[in-house]
């Protein structure tokens, strides 16, 4: 029998979709799941895209430039220069998602062997982005006790050797919601420049900061023009996350021209989903302040929710539309699982995803979980309903 390669066994499963077989048979069993597993938003994606794709008349169904289309960087930079990016047409790659963006960018980065620095917990997949490059994820940890404040300077330090090559961060956070302060970012750029590393900014969720605090960009600090990879998706912005529609951005010429080889190699992104994509730069600002209430409000009922129930600890998040909780529990791969298949109330349960997953260092957040506040606030209520009264009959409750 022919062998899997290495790679492919060293390649990590999501924990985020790994519990996919118990809900399905939850389902089955006639279970109503209340899914907070996922960052899949129930918020309509905008009319102005979904019309872009309904209207398209094209005759061939052809490729695009590998960069993206000439129409859909032109639109996107002006988007990204309202925010102050100061950017060209030029500095911006189209990539089949998000996910693509941070491939693309850490084989061009960085060779295999070499390190970048993630403060943890972090987005599950970008173990899976650097196996898939033969890279290295050197964790750094932040603590729900704090709110998952970025770590200081000093334990980067530590932890920095001749084989770092860059720093990444997801602001505002998945899956902490924390969004990082102006002094954070600062701190960042004077580390980079020491130590001469990239920076990468996986801002999916920039849209999505509440309570009236400022995202920052290091796109917006100066001096650091060399140094800083943006990651962005229409994804989130735009809850379209079928799509499959992100973008690089650089200033750093040489490195975008590297970052365009691969892009070439796959040959190009979808060209109804920049269609789309160009549309949606037109989304007018009404639909993001309706949105922004909306998700200001399902953080307060889960936060407030998690808080109230015994024994759970949750800090408030700044953006994004995620919460890492603290749970009376054993173990949070197998509490969520058995939430699945062994429990209900009045025929109802909770998904969600051990923040296990999240973590790089083992036998980190074995008692955290992260919940995603993408279902509308009746349900929401709901499900905590579910998971109090699971809490309280866990064979592996920790009190």
């Amino acid at each position: 029998m022919p062998q899997i390669s290495q790679k492919g066994i060293d390649m990590p499963a999501s924990p985020i979709r790994k519990l996919t077989p118990f809900a399905d048979k939850a389902k089955q069993e006639g279970k109503k799941i209340y899914h907070l597993n996922i960052g899949q938003p129930d918020i309509e994606t905008p009319e102005v895209m979904l019309n872009a794709l309904k209207n398209i008349d094209f005759k061939v169904w052809a490729y695009t430039a590998s960069e993206g289309t000439a129409s859909y960087r032109t639109k996107l930079a002006s988007y990204y220069n309202k925010l102050n990016y100061n950017l060209s047409p030029s500095d911006i790659l189209v990539t089949n998602g998000g996910s693509e963006a941070i491939t693309i960018a850490m084989q061009a980065c960085l060779n295999p062997g070499e390190e970048v620095i993630i403060p943890e917990p972090f987005y599950a997949n970008y173990n899976g982005f650097a196996c898939s490059a033969d890279i290295v994820v050197k964790p750094i940890m932040s603590y729900i006790d704090n709110g998952f404040a970025l770590p200081s300077i000093a334990e980067f330090e530590k932890v920095i050797t001749p084989k770092t090559k860059a720093i990444a961060i997801c602001n505002p956070n998945n899956p902490t919601g924390y969004l990082y302060s102006r002094e954070e970012l600062e701190a960042l750029k004077e580390l980079c420049i020491k130590h001469d590393l990239y920076l990468f900014s996986d801002e999916a969720y920039r849209e999505f900061c509440y309570d009236g605090k400022e995202f920052l960009s290091p796109m917006h600090l100066e001096g650091l023009e060399e140094h800083v990879v943006v990651f962005d998706t229409v994804s989130k912005r735009y809850s379209a996350c079928g799509a499959r529609i992100g973008c690089l951005i650089t200033k750093n010429k040489a490195l975008f021209q590297t970052a365009l080889k691969f892009a070439q190699a796959r040959l190009s992104p979808s060209l109804e989903g920049q269609i789309a994509g160009e549309a949606a730069v037109d989304t007018p600002d009404s639909y993001f302040e309706a949105v922004s209430t909306e998700y200001t409000a399902r953080r307060d009922t889960l936060v407030k929710g998690l808080n109230a129930i015994e024994g759970v600890f949750c800090p408030n998040p700044g953006g994004a539309f995620y919460v890492v909780a603290k749970l009376p529990i054993d173990n949070a791969d197998k509490f969520c699982q058995w939430i699945l298949e062994e429990f209900s109330y009045e025929n109802e349960t909770v998904m969600m995803a051990p923040a296990t997953g999240f973590y790089s260092t083992e036998g980190a957040g074995t008692n955290q979980v992260r919940l995603a506040y993408v279902l509308n606030q009746t349900d929401l209520k709901k499900a905590l309903v579910c998971l109090e009264h699971a809490l309280a009959v866990y064979p592996g409750r920790q009190d």
